[in-house]
């Protein structure tokens, strides 16, 4: 009865919109019962458990649960075209395919030859026995033997060496797994070799992935950055994604709060703390107490200071702070500092979704569209009136969507005012779906962070380039759980983070680990590559403009 039903259709107000509360009422008494519904298998299977028993078990349900991804309504397909790739082909070996002229006829000519490229690899072991010279000096009474090449140092060359990091983080392969390819290789190698091939003596890389960050934080004024779990020796971390179009760096910490995401955006780097004005208005902002703010003022100078000064402050002068008040105080006079300090970049905008960790850090923020979409796509109406509200929304969304990437192309001032004028028109209204009503009145709230783009034209409207970072984490957690030891975590990021921006700059990651593993130094370094291309792209024109 209600499929076709469109309550505009009842001519007197007072009715229509008793049934539009009647509408809104079965809503939200549906989301009501599947909600505790939900909450009290989960009581009947702790019940079950207490007495020894099991719970429900898991048996994923046919219908698969409901898709929040927004590509199917983003993305515009492109004709698809194929081109010709042998011109890509590099041609190691030539071999001429000849007739047993007994088999042709006699009056078969000979026209010239028809070429076939056939691609083919070669997996075989490379051993090598060195034959090292060897001198005595019996004045000094010391042995002198000649040096290996470089790269050849312990069992394993530099082939294996960078093919075990290859296949452990590029090619998302357990440990396990590599063991049972390379031993099928004809290698002699244990597990523990492999460990110790991908964990230890990895100081030149973690220095490059280091620079890589510098490098990419002074890239651009703006940087994407998003966060997803990850266990070290079984332990709740965060692994931290920061980049932009020419780097990834990856970072796993134990905790994703503000004072962390400073951390991150120091490239690890310890933070220290001062009282300045963006200190004042941070603490106005989260509302701490005018008396502290008072005695803030009095007690601190806006020199920096460790942290180990600061807790002998709040030991000392100011005892009678919370815990949360201290914690307050603790993250804006890190911002503070961060935003005024000079020895390190300091990014001006953050591109990310709308985590509260994310605020009030740096200077703008940029939020993400695909992200906001998903608090729509969560809406699950059961009325079709309200379904045909949500459809009809949905496409409005995308086609603002694609006005603001057609700004980007040409910005143009005039442009900018009349989509400021449709965001506002576009998420004040009010369509009678309580549910659809209340999550537009919470995006008009972000107008500001979520038309950042008019500002400044070059951000991207989305931050899938960091979702993406974030997904080969995932990938890579669900292949090999996660690392277990201090060196385990410095090696995820680093090599993660290097296969990552190798990949953007157009590099073969294999060819960059067996250069530098080999110290021949072909490859450029990768924070001097970013540096040039930087300049070309000219990731901040907008800023440079202003």
């Amino acid at each position: 009865m209600l499929k076709h039903f469109d309550p505009n259709t009842i001519e007197d107000e007072n009715l229509r919109q008793i049934f539009l509360y009647l509408l809104n009422l079965v809503e939200t008494q549906a989301t009501h019962i599947k909600t505790l519904q939900e909450e009290n298998q989960i009581l009947r299977d702790e019940i079950n458990r207490l007495k020894g028993e099991q719970g429900r078990p898991k048996i994923k349900p046919n219908t698969p649960p409901p898709d929040l991804s927004s590509e199917k309504e983003r993305y515009q397909p492109k004709p698809f075209r194929r081109g010709p790739k042998h011109h890509k082909i590099v041609i190691d070996r030539e071999e001429t395919c000849q007739f047993d002229r007994s088999t042709l006829p006699e009056d078969a000519r000979f026209k010239g030859y028809h070429e076939v490229i056939v691609q083919d690899i070669v997996i075989q072991t490379n051993n090598v026995r060195f034959k090292r010279e060897k001198y005595y000096s019996p004045g000094q009474q010391k042995t002198y033997l000649a040096p290996l090449p470089r790269g050849f140092e312990g069992e394993f060359g530099p082939g294996v060496k960078a093919w075990v990091l290859d296949l452990y983080f590029s090619g998302g392969m357990s440990e396990p797994k590599i063991l049972e390819v390379l031993s099928q290789a004809g290698l002699i190698i244990s597990s523990g070799q492999i460990s110790y091939l991908i964990t230890e003596k990895q100081q030149e890389f973690h220095r490059e992935s280091a620079a890589i960050c510098e490098a990419g934080l002074n890239s651009s004024p703006w940087q994407h950055l998003d966060d997803t779990s990850t266990r070290v020796d079984g332990v709740n971390h965060y692994c931290h994604i920061l980049c932009n179009p020419l780097y990834t760096v990856y970072r796993t910490l134990p905790h994703k709060d503000r004072l962390t995401v400073l951390q991150v955006l120091m490239g690890g780097k310890p933070l220290q703390y001062q009282f300045d004005e963006v200190a004042w208005m941070y603490l106005e902002e989260v509302g701490l107490a005018q008396k502290w703010q008072v005695r803030l003022r009095v007690l601190l100078q806006s020199s920096p200071m460790s942290e180990a000064e600061l807790k002998q402050i709040f030991k000392q002068e100011l005892q009678g702070v919370g815990e949360h008040q201290q914690r307050w105080i603790k993250e804006a006079l890190a911002v503070a500092w961060y935003q005024s300090q000079t020895e390190y970049p300091v990014v001006q905008l953050l591109l990310c979704d709308d985590a509260p960790q994310f605020h009030l850090v740096v200077e703008d923020l940029s939020l993400c569209w695909v992200h906001e979409h998903r608090h729509f796509k969560k809406l699950q109406p059961i009325v079709s009136y309200h379904k045909d509200l949500l459809e009809k929304f949905e496409k409005t969304f995308w086609d603002y969507y694609r006005e603001l990437q057609a700004y980007q192309k040409v910005p143009d001032p005039i442009k900018a005012e009349e989509l400021k004028l449709t965001f506002e028109k576009l998420f004040s209204q009010k369509t009678g779906y309580a549910a659809l009503d209340q999550r537009l009145s919470r995006t008009l709230e972000k107008k500001t962070q979520l038309l950042m783009v008019l500002l400044h034209p070059e951000i991207p409207l989305h931050n899938n380039p960091a979702e993406l970072g974030a997904r080969q984490r995932v990938r890579k957690r669900d292949v090999s759980f996660g690392p277990r030891s201090p060196s385990g975590t410095a090696s995820w990021d680093t090599f993660q983070s290097l296969a990552a921006t190798t990949k953007k700059l157009g590099i073969n990651f294999f060819n960059y680990l067996h250069d530098r593993i080999c110290h021949t130094n072909l490859i450029e370094p990768l924070a001097d590559i970013i540096t040039a291309r930087a300049k070309d792209l000219n990731l901040g024109a907008s800023w440079a403009c202003s």
